[in-house]
C-alpha cells in the first residue's frame, strides 16, 4: 500500500482551526473529527500531517513563531539601528493582530489541558528573538545605547510589547490611550531608558513610522492590505 500523500493546503487550515478552538473553547473542544470537519478535510489528514492531537498542538506553537519570524524577516537593516529595532516592535504587534488565536497558544494564553508543550518548543520560540538581540547590539555598537547586555534589552522590549499586545487583544486599550499611542510612548521610553537621547529616539521613531507601509502593514499574512493596523493613523 503506497503512503498517503500530504495535502500542503490542509496543514495551515488545521493549525488555524486548532488554535482558534483552544483559545475560544479550551482543550476539550479539540477532536480530530471536529477539526477535520471545519477544515473540509479528513481525520486521516490530521494524523498524516501531525501524528495525532499532541503533535498538532505542538505544531500550532511552532507555526505561530514561524509566522512571527516571517514578519521579522521583512524588516530591513538600515543605517539607523534604533529605527530598525522600533520596526521590529511594530512587526511583533502586527503578527499578533494577524494571528490572535495562534498568539494565545504560543504564549500560554490558551489553556492546553493535557496537551504538552515542552522546553524544546519554548526554545524554538526564543530563537525568534535572535534578530532583536542583534538589532539591540547594533544600537550599542553605534553609541546610541550605553554598553549593556543586548539580550537584556531585547527581553525588555519583548516583555513590554508583549504585555501591550495582550492588553490590546483583550480590548483594554482605548482612546486616548489606545495601542498605537501607548506603543509609540513605550518604545521611545525604552530607547531613552537604555541610553538614547530623547531627540534622537524621537527622530528614529518618526523614521520607523514611515517604514510601516512597506515593511509591516502592507504585508499582513491574514488581512488585506486595504485594512492595515497602521501605527501612523
Amino acid at each position: 500500500m503506497s503512503p498517503r500523500r500530504r495535502d500542503p493546503a490542509a496543514r495551515p487550515a488545521l493549525l488555524d482551526i486548532a488554535a482558534r478552538l483552544l483559545t475560544e473553547e479550551g482543550p476539550k473542544a479539540l477532536s480530530a473529527r471536529r477539526i477535520a470537519a471545519e477544515a473540509g478535510s479528513s481525520t486521516m489528514a490530521l494524523y498524516t500531517h501531525f501524528g495525532g492531537m499532541n503533535g498538532l498542538v505542538r505544531a500550532t506553537v511552532h507555526e505561530g513563531f514561524a509566522r512571527l519570524q516571517r514578519h521579522f524577516d521583512r524588516v530591513h537593516r538600515t543605517a539607523d539601528p534604533v529605527a530598525d529595532l522600533a520596526v521590529l516592535g511594530f512587526a511583533y504587534r502586527c503578527n499578533a493582530l494577524d494571528n490572535p488565536h495562534l498568539y494565545g497558544v504560543m504564549f500560554g494564553g490558551a489553556l492546553l489541558g493535557g496537551f504538552s508543550v515542552g522546553e524544546e518548543d519554548r526554545r524554538h520560540g526564543r530563537y525568534t528573538l535572535t534578530g532583536v538581540v542583534e538589532s539591540a547590539a547594533r544600537c550599542i555598537e553605534a553609541g546610541r545605547f550605553r554598553a549593556t547586555d543586548p539580550g537584556l534589552v531585547a527581553h525588555q522590549m519583548w516583555s513590554a510589547v508583549h504585555g501591550l499586545v495582550t492588553l490590546e487583544l483583550g480590548g483594554y486599550l482605548l482612546a486616548p490611550w489606545n495601542a498605537e499611542s501607548c506603543l509609540l510612548a513605550q518604545l521611545t521610553a525604552l530607547m531613552v531608558g537604555v541610553g538614547d537621547s530623547p531627540s534622537d529616539a524621537a527622530a528614529s521613531m518618526a523614521s520607523a513610522l514611515l517604514r510601516m507601509p512597506t515593511e509591516v502593514a502592507a504585508h499582513d499574512d491574514n488581512r488585506s492590505a486595504a485594512d492595515p493596523a497602521d501605527l501612523s493613523s
